[in-house]
């Protein structure tokens, strides 16, 4: 018998009967992809130090310093292995607030009225509550001491801070903290009022968060609550008990209680946590970890292997720590792409739902972190950041410090310059030398060339926005006056 001849056709014709059929009645299998997070309102809980360097920590290295409770947000959450601030701490404070760069505010400098934070700014408090957010702060602001510059005028509902860069510092003009006031027993403005406080200044701010975010937990708002710790920043002034723990393990006496005030941080980090633990709320909360400059006390002990240290431009004076808790929605990684403070507001805006105004995307420099924390090996575009340490004399020109103290930095790449106004570029590969041990300068002088340019487009931009240079200060620091007004001057 013949076979018959093939028929291709039908051939054709039953394939796609076939396929068309298991269509119809197989399960259909889908593929499993992370759970995206914008817009979901968590609670947020946002931890600054100040002058706590990336090194201060002991996830990152540290052979003495113990800190099981950063340690703990660092392995359980999303840590940033190549974040950056500002060298200093006005700076960094107002990149975060705005998502721009600090001199884009007119703070390029911690005093002289160079700290006040423009009006003309959004922040980040005023972008959370139009999402719905209540939004509170406990602790050093230093973005500018008078009334109309107060957390309490730039969107925060609950204000609990001292004055200045730190408690009881004072300079002439408008920064300043209230008279006489010490690292204990602390007279805070809670409200627009001064209160006297009990206890070591870091424990009063946490003891204040907690109160305030038991009183706001549960109800129809999310809440938004700032901790920046005026501690460790000098003078190093420590609870005895917090000094002993490390009194005998350094030779220097100024390390020991460097390393005490940071312990007593931990300790309140780690009473925090607990707390959101108990009262049902840690899946819904978003812990935020950071510090605000490079290191300072510890540096001598362990800087992680990075050269340079607050007020420097190199890595040691910008590099932070940057941990994102979020239990059951993001996932403990680590991350190494290139970012910054300026990244800190667009990314709250969207994990949040926040719409943000055109002025306020015009304002933006930075982009969201979203797509890292939900996947930290996401593709992540080349882009180039600017560092300057500031801080010039009161009423120099601003071209004689062009190259004062500053840096240019891509993922690769750092141009750094200490020269003041001429150029005195060194180039570092940072990807294979991340001690910035060997200027490489003359083996690239096209990446050279090519950073150099892009610093001059950016400094160039900045006039218009350098608007506290020759700002008029008050007769009197203001928190003085309305301590006065409240508990009586002084007789001479």
């Amino acid at each position: 018998m013949n076979k018959p001849p093939c028929c291709q056709p039908c051939r054709v014709a039953f394939l796609i009967w076939f396929f068309a059929l298991a269509a119809v009645c197989l399960p259909v299998v889908k593929i499993q992809s992370a759970e995206p997070f914008a817009g979901k309102k968590p609670n947020i809980v946002f931890i600054l130090t100040d002058d706590q360097g990336y090194g201060d920590i002991s996830a990152h290295g540290n052979p003495i310093l113990k800190t099981p409770n950063l340690d703990r947000l660092h392995a359980e959450g999303v840590r940033f292995t190549d974040f950056h601030v500002s060298p200093t701490c006005s700076p960094t404070r107002s990149a975060l607030l705005t998502g721009r760069h600090e001199f884009k505010n007119g703070v390029t400098h911690t005093i002289h009225e160079r700290e006040r934070l423009t009006p003309k700014a959004t922040t980040l408090a005023q972008v959370l509550v139009t999402a719905g957010y209540t939004t509170g702060i406990f602790g050093k602001w230093h973005l500018g001491d008078e009334p109309d510059h107060w957390p309490s005028s730039r969107g925060f509902d609950e204000m609990f801070i001292h004055g200045c860069g730190g408690i009881g510092q004072s300079y002439p003009g408008s920064c300043g903290d209230a008279p006489g006031n010490t690292y204990f027993d602390p007279a805070i403005l809670h409200n627009g009022k001064f209160e006297k406080t009990k206890g070591y200044c870091t424990d009063v701010f946490f003891s204040q968060a907690t109160k305030w975010i038991e009183s706001v937990k549960g109800k129809d708002k999310p809440f938004f609550c700032y901790i920046p710790t005026n501690a460790p920043h000098a003078p190093l002034t420590v609870r005895p008990e917090d000094e002993a723990r490390y009194k005998d393990q350094v030779k220097q006496a100024n390390v020991a209680k460097f390393f005490g005030m940071i312990a007593n941080i931990d300790d309140n980090a780690g009473r925090l946590l607990d707390r959101l633990k108990e009262w049902g709320i840690e899946k819904d909360t978003l812990v935020i970890f950071m510090n605000d400059n490079g290191g300072t006390a510890g540096v001598p002990v362990f800087n992680a292997g990075m050269r340079g240290q607050k007020v420097t431009p190199w890595i040691g004076g910008t590099r932070a720590s940057s941990f994102w808790r979020w239990p059951g929605t993001m996932k403990p990684a680590d991350c190494d792409r290139l970012a910054a403070h300026i990244d800190f507001l667009p990314t709250l805006a969207e994990i949040t739902g926040a719409k943000l105004t055109e002025e306020v995307k015009e304002q933006v420099d930075g982009r969201s972190l979203v797509p890292l924390l939900q996947n930290p090996k996401a593709d992540w575009a080349e882009r180039t950041l600017f560092t300057h340490v500031g801080r010039w004399p009161k009423g120099a020109k601003v071209d004689d410090h062009k190259y004062n103290g500053c840096g240019v930095r891509t993922p690769r790449w750092h141009l750094v310059s200490v020269g003041k106004k001429k150029q005195k570029w060194e180039l570092f590969d940072v990807a294979a030398d991340p001690g910035e041990k060997t200027d490489v300068a003359e083996k690239h002088p096209d990446v050279l060339k090519k950073l150099d340019g892009e610093y001059d487009a950016w400094w160039a931009s900045l006039p218009p926005y350098l608007v506290n240079e020759d700002a008029v200060p008050p007769k009197e620091n203001p928190f003085k006056e309305l301590y006065w007004k409240q508990f009586g001057k002084p007789k001479p």
